[in-house]
């Protein structure tokens, strides 16, 4: 299908000048999200990930009981969202939460460099969702984007999609870092959506920029754009650097400013991190805690 021409019925990105000054603004008005409250709900937001080259099927048990026996320690606390692990751990999750609520997350697709064939990437795709992911998290082909190819990098996008039931939700990386300019980050984000995207995820943390303010709110303008045109709504993910409650605060507040308080829901927000569990938690009961 072709997906860029679709590109001409949106506006152009903001410049960085005008970025930088919304960012400005949102970093004064997320003083006033440093709150408890705030930091329950960006708790229950988390994709608790371990993405590791020493991850085992031991550490992926360990650290999935860990939000087993959460409800458990802090019952007044919501628990975080998923679990976030590489495909060929999604099954030791399932085990693991067994009789629980908590969903499973799977990277898959050939992350994080989405450089591998088509066919591998969907069946990855594939077999991660038949042992039991919820979710699954991939990479925007960034390459395609950067020579121009979008419609080949979507319809990447369009074909793993097909590889799921449409209650799997999706959420597309792109990397934004990679991407580095407004104007591409948004295209990317547009894409993404076209293809059929539930989420657009920041980053994958692999690589040296990740998460940013400034890719937040291009991306959140390019959601809201999107749901004016189609009326669907498409979920924002901060992954990579995520990791104090400052920084949820304040990714919690640009969504809350540029989609407005019907965004703020597991359904449609979510934040990628490992260490930023443990701090939100410390900040909520008011003494450093390390549960996750």
């Amino acid at each position: 299908m072709e997906y860029a021409n679709h590109l001409g019925d949106y506006s152009s990105a903001q410049s960085e000048a005008q970025i930088a000054a919304i960012v400005a603004e949102m970093k004064e008005a997320a003083t006033a999200n440093q709150t408890k409250e705030v930091y329950k709900f960006c708790l229950s937001a988390i994709d608790l990930t371990t993405l590791t080259c020493n991850d085992s099927v031991q550490s992926v048990t360990d650290f999935a009981k860990r939000t087993v026996t959460f409800p458990e320690k802090y019952p007044d606390i919501p628990n975080v969202a998923s679990i976030c692990v590489y495909p060929s751990f999604v099954e030791t999750v399932g085990v693991a939460i067994d009789g629980t609520p908590m969903r499973i997350t799977s990277v898959a697709g050939g992350f994080p460099s989405s450089q591998t064939f088509l066919e591998v990437k969907m069946l990855e795709v594939a077999m991660a969702v038949e042992n039991g992911a919820d979710e699954v998290d991939i990479v925007l082909n960034v390459g395609k984007m950067l020579t121009g190819a979008y419609d080949e990098a979507a319809n990447e996008v369009e074909m793993i999609r097909s590889e799921m039931d449409k209650d799997i939700v999706l959420k597309v990386i792109i990397e934004s870092g990679a991407l580095k300019t407004p104007e591409l980050i948004r295209k990317a984000s547009l894409l993404s959506m076209l293809a059929g995207a539930d989420f657009v995820k920041t980053s994958t943390g692999k690589i040296d920029v990740a998460a940013t303010p400034e890719a937040a709110v291009v991306m959140c303008q390019a959601i809201k754009d999107y749901y004016e045109k189609t009326s669907r709504k498409v979920g924002f993910k901060a992954a990579g650097g995520v990791r104090t409650p400052k920084d949820a605060a304040l990714y919690y507040t640009i969504v809350e400013r540029i989609l407005g308080k019907e965004w703020l829901t597991t359904d449609l927000f979510r934040i990628g991190a490992s260490s930023a569990a443990n701090n939100l938690l410390s900040a909520i009961v008011g003494e450093s805690v390390k549960h996750f």
